[in-house]
């Protein structure tokens, strides 16, 4: 490879940690709620990994915050070829930035024009789709794409496992394979469905390190939330994260749970449901066990839809309780964290133990 291409979204994720599960039309309320940007800090990290093995790389690029200022963050001097500041008007600071879809779209098509060997993007499943839709148009072979998941949604199988993994992939790759490209309904998945539609097929670079498409687990769960009820310790506060093996536990508990939210929950009572991150700190005293599932097929316990379980609310938390049925481990070849926070990564890493029934349990690697 000896041109890249790289877009930004620069508001990509930053509704995980409030509590809204995306920013499709949610973009002033996660900033109302104190979102913070969480893309440029993961383009940078990914660029960073890029430049410590191909520091000679042409590096073409969106201005300002669409990837201009990771890239030279990482050592690069960019090639900018598109400005959405000249296309409308538009503020370009990390907590202000408002480019569109359509920036994103039109950043892609200035990058092809320049004849880049791969489009790095940063961003979720909606970004993944705008940089898919113009790939797909400009040719019956298209140029390779892959993605630095930034997201709340990360249902695609074009993204690696992590931003410095995303740049290793990229310096290193030497051929690819078709890979899907997903989206979700946002407006379901706050209610608490899930909607998938295969968007795109696209070329992606093979490594271990790109993530499988998200599955939905099968089968009973009933007599793992039994087992899990059975052993509640009523002085412990219980914070459960998204997912029906989850949702199961609190059902037993007599909770109605919120299906792809997180809800707190303490010796009978619901002490936040749906919560956001500053919700969940607020109302943690004691002892307490985070409840989490692993995402079929992919294996993430953190990182991936979740991204209220902040790094403060681990580090808060003395416990760790993975649950997932038989079947679903089965699908799974090991388990990963993504938490923005690089030290936690490393501490959560071993052996953890998941409870698969009433009685059983299995160790699984955490990566």
């Amino acid at each position: 490879m000896e041109s890249l291409g790289v877009v930004v979204n620069p508001i990509a994720g930053m509704g995980g940690r409030v509590g809204l599960k995306g920013t499709d039309g949610k973009l002033e309320e996660a900033r109302r709620r104190g979102a913070e940007p969480r893309a440029p800090d993961r383009a940078r990290e990914a660029l960073q990994a890029l430049y410590r093995r191909k520091p000679e790389l042409t590096v073409y690029t969106a201005a300002d915050v669409m990837g201009e200022r990771a890239v030279r963050d990482a050592g690069y001097e960019p090639v900018v070829v598109y400005d959405p500041a000249t296309a409308e008007e538009s503020r370009t600071t990390p907590e202000t930035a408002e480019t569109t879809a359509a920036d994103t779209r039109a950043a892609v098509e200035a990058l092809l024009e320049h004849g880049v060997d791969l489009v790095l993007f940063v961003g979720g499943d909606g970004t993944a789709v705008d940089v898919a839709r113009v790939l797909e148009e400009e040719s019956d072979d298209p140029t390779p794409m892959l993605g630095v998941p930034a997201g709340v949604k990360i249902y695609s199988s074009v993204f690696a496992v992590t931003p410095a993994d995303a740049g290793r992939i990229a310096a290193e790759f030497d051929r690819v394979a078709d890979r899907e490209v997903n989206d979700i309904d946002e407006e379901a998945y706050r209610e608490g469905e899930v909607r998938t539609e295969l968007r795109a097929v696209v070329p992606v670079p093979v490594a271990a390190d790109v993530q499988s498409s998200k599955q939905v687990s099968s089968g009973n769960v009933d007599s793992l939330a039994a087992g899990f009820a059975r052993e509640i310790d009523a002085d412990r506060t219980y914070v459960f994260g998204p997912g029906g093996t989850v949702g199961a536990i609190e059902q037993e508990l007599g909770i109605d749970p919120s299906p792809l939210g997180v809800d707190v929950w303490r010796d009978g009572e619901l002490l936040a449901r749906d919560a956001a991150e500053s919700e969940i700190l607020a109302v943690l005293e004691g002892p307490a066990t985070i409840v989490v599932s692993p995402i079929g097929g992919q294996g993430f316990l953190f990182g991936r839809g979740n991204h209220q379980l902040s790094p403060a609310i681990i580090r808060r938390a003395d416990e760790i309780e993975v649950v997932a049925s038989g079947t679903k481990l089965d699908g799974i070849d090991a388990l990963r964290v993504d938490t923005d926070d690089r030290e936690l990564d490393d501490d959560l890493r071993g052996w953890m133990r998941v409870r698969t029934g009433r009685f059983t349990t299995r160790l699984v690697k955490v990566v």
